[in-house]
Parts: structure tokens; sequence; C-alpha cells
């Protein structure tokens, strides 16, 4: 004869997960469930529970040979007729499973082994400013794009949507950078060159390019895939981090930008800069060199 436990010790989450989706959302596998773990009485004849539930026979025979096939209640014959009785385990816990049966929230809430969940953990982290280097810069700034300041900002200014592949080798001539460039899905920049001036000296850029793909404002969700081109972009061996896109750049991506250039000159005890490039000075750069965005 073999005789079954249950281990509430090891693997008492699991169990109680496994039993709510083992009932789910059908009415009448609930109720024999609930009759079978109501009251005193132990074993329960197909009979009694059926004028308990309103079910009749043959359904409730069918949900509770289920129910005991997944070991969520006991089977047994005395005198020559099937009864049903509760498990000790489920019993103690039936509220909690009739609770998340049939509720998807709950059961994804819910911590199991395959489904661990664990509280998120705050850390604030107080970098002395001292050790802080950072400075944000605006197209103005940049020796390399020099002729852009015969270029008026237009505010009313229509964007250009711009191929990420044009732009990328227009820039590429701005720069007099020859190297080859190739996207593809875990690339950390779009373009490093170390032909970058900036006050006077070369300096290495890393730039990420948003093309006409995208619509709307830009927000680091609609940087790649898993959201994270902006941190993918501050692991370049680069001193400055440029993000250009041809439309309005949203708050958030600038914000999450200076806290990347804030943890890089930290880690790196060195100057880093950062910037962006939205649609109007993206149409600044096309007309002030046409010969090489033709």
């Amino acid at each position: 004869m073999t005789n079954e436990a249950t281990d509430v010790r090891s693997n008492a989450n699991d169990q109680i997960a496994h039993a709510a989706k083992m009932i789910g959302s059908s009415e009448p596998r609930r109720k024999v469930f609930e009759e079978i773990n109501r009251g005193k009485k132990r074993p329960k004849t197909v009979d009694e529970i059926a004028e308990k539930t309103g079910l009749d026979r043959i359904r409730v025979y069918q949900e509770a040979r289920r129910l005991y096939n997944n070991r969520i209640v006991n089977q047994k014959k005395i005198n020559g007729k099937i009864v049903y009785e509760k498990d000790d385990f489920y019993h103690q816990h039936k509220k909690k499973i009739l609770r998340m049966a049939g509720n998807k929230v709950a059961m994804d809430k819910y911590p199991t082994k395959y489904n661990p969940r664990t509280p998120a953990v705050v850390v604030n982290l107080k970098i002395p400013q001292k050790k802080i280097d950072v400075k944000q810069l605006s197209i103005g700034d940049i020796d390399s794009f020099q002729k852009v300041k015969e270029i008026d900002p237009i505010p009313d200014v229509k964007y250009i949507p711009i191929l990420e592949e044009v732009f990328k080798k227009g820039l590429q001539k701005v720069l007099g950078e020859q190297g080859t460039f190739k996207d593809w899905g875990g690339e950390t920049d779009d373009l490093l060159s170390t032909r970058f001036l900036l006050g006077g000296k070369r300096r290495t850029v890393a730039f990420a390019l948003k093309g006409r793909g995208k619509k709307g404002i830009l927000t680091p969700g609609k940087m790649g895939k898993q959201g994270d081109q902006i941190q993918r972009l501050f692991r370049a061996p680069a001193d400055v981090f440029i993000l250009q896109y041809c439309g309005q750049i949203g708050e958030s991506v600038l914000e999450q930008m200076q806290n990347l250039a804030i943890a890089k000159s930290y880690l790196y005890e060195k100057r880093v800069y950062y910037g962006i490039i939205d649609g109007q000075d993206t149409a600044r750069i096309i007309q002030a060199y046409p010969e090489c965005f033709e």
C-alpha cells in the first residue's frame, strides 16, 4: 500500500497555486470542492454532494474524480460506495484557494517556486557632488556642428522624417568619419567616432539614432525591444553621449541620460558629456550641411 503525503514545508505555495489553478473558473468544480471541505463530516457520497450542490450525480462524480486525480481531495470505498473526503492540507487553505481560483491577477501575484515574487527594494545612493563632473550639451556647444549656429531655430519648423541610415551616413560625412557601422540587435550605439570636436579637442562620441520608424514623442520605452537602448548607449567607451530623433524627445529620456551620465562620471572619475538632438535641431543640421544629406 502506498502512502501519499503532502509536503507542506517545502512547496506549500506551489500546491496551493496548483489547487487554485485546477479549480479555475469552473463553478461546478468549485461547488464540489467546497462541499467536500464543508463541516466536520469527513467522507461524503456522490449522492450527498449532489443533494447539497444541486448538481446531477454524473457531474459530481466527474468533478470529484478530477479533484482526486490531482490529489486535492481523498477518495475511498465504504460499504461498496465511493466516498470523497477532505485533505487536511487543502482544507486548511481552502479560503485562499477559492479566492485565487479563476482570479488571474491574484494568481500572478502569488509567489511560488516557478513564479517567485519579491518586494521591490529601493536603494538610495548618495554620491558626493564633488565626485560628479557632467555637462549637458546643446547643439551650439559642439564644434563639429559649428555651421548650425548660422541657422536660427524655427519654433514651428516641420520635422524632417529622415531615415536613420540616411542621417547616420550624413552625420559621418559631417564628422569626417569613414568607418563602417552596421546595426544589430545588441549594439551599444549606432555610431561611435573619435573625430568629434568639442571645446577645441577631439573626443570620443557615441550616438543613438532614432529614425522616422518611431512616431510621436520619444520615450525610453520606445527605445529598443526591451526599452534599454539608453542604458546600452552609456556602456560605450565614450566621453560624449548624444541621442538624436527626428521628432520631439520626452523629458524622461533626458532625465535618464542625466542619471546615467552621473553614474558613469562617478564610476570612471571623469567628465561625461550628454545631450539630445531633437527634430528641430535635426532639421538645422540638415540645412547647415546640405552637401552631406543629399
